[in-house]
Parts: C-alpha cells; structure tokens; sequence
C-alpha cells in the first residue's frame, strides 16, 4: 500500500474530476492521502475532502509565498482545526525565495508563529523550502522544532542538509523529480536516505513524475516515486512501499 503524504486535491485544477482522481489513486493501491492546506480557501477544501474520505487527511497551515496576507485570525483558524481529528499536522510552512511576493522578514516571523503553534498543539510541520535552506535549518533550530518533528517536502537539499534535518527529528519525502533521468542531486540523496527515515509524495499537480512529466500530476503516480527510490536502492518496490506508508503513519499518529 503507497501513502501519498503531500498532495493538493484542493487545487483548482481538480474541480472537474476530483473523485476520478481519487479513484484511480486508489486501484493503483495508494491506501492515505494528506491533502496539505496553505491558504484560507485550500484549508477549507482540504477539510472537506478530509471530512468526505475515510484515507484522506488534513495538514493546514500558511505558504511562505503568502506571508504578507496571513493575520492573527488565520493563526487562530489553523490552531482551532489542529484540534480536528482528521488533521495530522501543521503546513506547508517555511520559507521561499524563490517568489518574491512576501519580504523574507515577514516569511521567517510567519514561519516562527507556526512552529511555536505545531508545538502547542503537538502535531508535526510540513516544510517548504525554496532558495532558503540555511534560514530554513537556522530556525528550526532556534525554535526547537524537534520538539514536534516533520517531513522536508520534496526535498532538493545535499545530504549534508538531509542529514541536519533528520538530526532534528525530520523525514525526507521524495516527489516527482526522483525520476528525472537528469535529476542527479535527488538520485544520489535519495539513495543515501535511510529507508526508515524516507517518505514519498506527488506535490499533485505539480512535480509530475516520468513517464507522465508535463501533464497533470495526481495520487495514482506516487507509484512511480517508489518504483524509483526501489531501483536506486536495490530494494522491491513493495518494501519501499510498506516502509515509507509505515513512516508516514508514525509521523502523522495514524493508527
């Protein structure tokens, strides 16, 4: 069974046909789905299709792209649905300057007051980084955010870096680039991972992974993530499969 731990089932580009999505996802053996919220209208759809399916789960919290819009009664909101039962953490947070629509200072302070929340409320953090990986590791240090743990979504860092995060108590995911043919970085890293430590995801629809690069990503293909870390490790796929959907469930607290 494949556990796809970040996926955005809440974005537009699945209005139309989100229940064929969901589907397919599920005849290719994909048995969870943490639909990740990073917005006011994307949290509350992600609730729904929490609400909706049984093997789908919520992570809520604020993008770093949109910092500058996040306010104190959005933090409420996100502390309030923390307590819901299908929510099993906190995100994507972090930090991206890549996009450059919200000043750094207002990024790391917004990442700040998530973390200090994740910690409140006790769930782990779902990080997002782009561009920013020395800030990112800085103040998941300075917050302590071992405490509480998390995932590195899709992860593009060294392993000099994975390293430093699993030291903090964090889990590396893998997504569609894994399976680039030119993507060497994520190869290598990927292979060196410990397989107790690893996850996988599609970032749908993004990250399309090989063969289908270019069109739409969906649930279904996390398949071929784990086909790709398999070969790169020399492992079957079905031991990647199982162990990464056992990691996911340790993170996220599911029974």
């Amino acid at each position: 069974m494949l556990f796809d731990t970040h996926a955005h089932l809440n974005a537009t580009q699945f209005n139309e046909d989100v229940e064929q999505v969901i589907e397919r996802a599920r005849a290719e053996s994909v048995s969870h789905i943490v639909v990740v919220g990073f917005d006011r209208p994307t949290i509350q759809r992600a609730m729904e299709l929490a609400e909706q399916y049984s093997f789908i789960y919520a992570a809520v919290g604020w993008h770093p792209v949109d910092a500058i819009h996040m306010t104190d009664e959005d933090l409420i909101m996100i502390e309030r649905l923390a307590a819901h039962p299908k929510v099993v953490a906190l995100g994507e947070m972090g930090l991206d300057y890549y996009w450059d629509q919200s000043p750094k200072d207002v990024q790391k302070e917004v990442f700040r007051k998530q973390i200090r929340l994740a910690k409140k409320v006790k769930l782990p953090i779902i990080i997002h980084n782009r561009d920013a990986t020395a800030d990112i590791v800085d103040i998941l240090r300075e917050e302590r955010a071992e405490e509480v743990g998390g995932v590195m979504h899709c992860f593009s860092g060294s392993i000099e870096v994975a390293r430093q995060c699993m030291d903090m108590n964090f889990y590396i995911s893998f997504g569609g680039p894994v399976t680039f043919k030119n993507a060497k970085k994520p190869k290598e890293v990927a292979k060196e991972i410990p397989l107790d430590r690893l996850l996988i995801e599609t970032d749908c629809p993004y990250l399309t992974p090989h063969p289908f690069r270019g069109k739409r990503n969906e649930p279904s293909y996390v398949k071929y993530i784990a086909e790709a870390i398999a070969e790169l490790k020399g492992l079957s796929f079905e031991e990647v499969a199982q162990k990464t959907s056992d990691n996911a469930k340790r993170l996220f607290g599911i029974i």
